[in-house]
């Protein structure tokens, strides 16, 4: 299963639970019918997987296959931390596909990260009416994090909080004439600091990311039919409807005329 799928994927989540665990404690053998997501917080557990035997600790998550056989066991020293959910995942026909992340991956433990799952867990022990949906809620904003750290290498939530700025300022603002050096004294830096940050950090330029936001704005714009050609380019922040057209189709594959209602 592809990320483009894994976006339009919606979890059935059955069981959810935080484990704080004595030395000692064990998954007696057996066969999974859900996919066991495992975020380990804190000291170390061994689990074999179909046969293979696996050490996993702080900051390791774990994503078992449906129909896997598992069993587990924590480290006689050591007692073992972790959020574990069972869930089923399904695409837009309802039909159950793969989760496309690694049976075994490092992503480390970020506060931010498990302050998701804590939210998730308070909400899951509650059983507040609506408490199913909330919990869906909560957990596929986890499992958007995650794809985003283990198939684009890249986390939104822990950007620099200039580099956050300037995004919130990018949005507010794309549909008029602004520049990074607008954006920089926003942020008190300099464009050229600024370029490099905001590069490190997202992994592309000041620039393509602007045009990125506007762009998208316009392709909804024209789709919804609100405007002609020329009105969405400059609601968008384009000034010349030419080199809109262009980069248009550059990015998107298509032109302008082709996606308008």
């Amino acid at each position: 299963m592809d990320f483009a799928n894994f976006d339009t994927a919606v979890p059935r989540l059955d069981y959810f639970i935080y484990r704080n665990n004595t030395p000692n404690w064990k998954i007696e053998p057996s066969q999974t019918d859900f996919v066991d997501l495992t975020y380990v917080i804190g000291g170390s557990a061994v689990y074999f997987i179909d046969g293979q035997e696996y050490t996993v600790k702080e900051g390791d998550l774990l994503c078992i296959p449906c129909k896997s056989r598992r069993s587990a066991t924590s480290h006689l020293a050591s007692s073992f931390e972790c959020f574990a959910a069972n869930f089923r995942l399904y695409d837009e026909t309802n039909v159950e596909v793969d989760v496309p992340l690694p049976l075994i991956s490092t992503v480390g433990v970020h506060e931010g990260l498990a302050s998701q799952f804590k939210r998730l867990n308070e909400n899951w022990l509650r059983r507040r009416p609506g408490y199913i949906m909330r919990g869906r809620a909560f957990f596929m904003l986890i499992l958007q994090r995650l794809s985003e750290m283990l198939l684009y290498e890249v986390d939104t939530h822990q950007f620099d909080k200039r580099v956050k700025a300037v995004i919130r300022f990018i949005t507010d603002n794309y549909a008029e004439a602004i520049s990074i050096t607008d954006a920089a004294k926003t942020v008190h830096l300099t464009p050229n600091y600024l370029g490099i940050l905001f590069k490190q950090e997202t992994n592309v330029t000041f620039r393509d990311y602007l045009n990125n936001i506007r762009l998208n704005q316009a392709e909804d714009m024209l789709r919804a039919g609100e405007g002609s050609i020329t009105e969405v380019a400059h609601k968008c922040g384009f000034k010349d409807v030419f080199y809109f057209s262009r980069l248009f189709k550059k990015y998107k594959g298509a032109t302008p005329s082709s996606v308008q209602a």
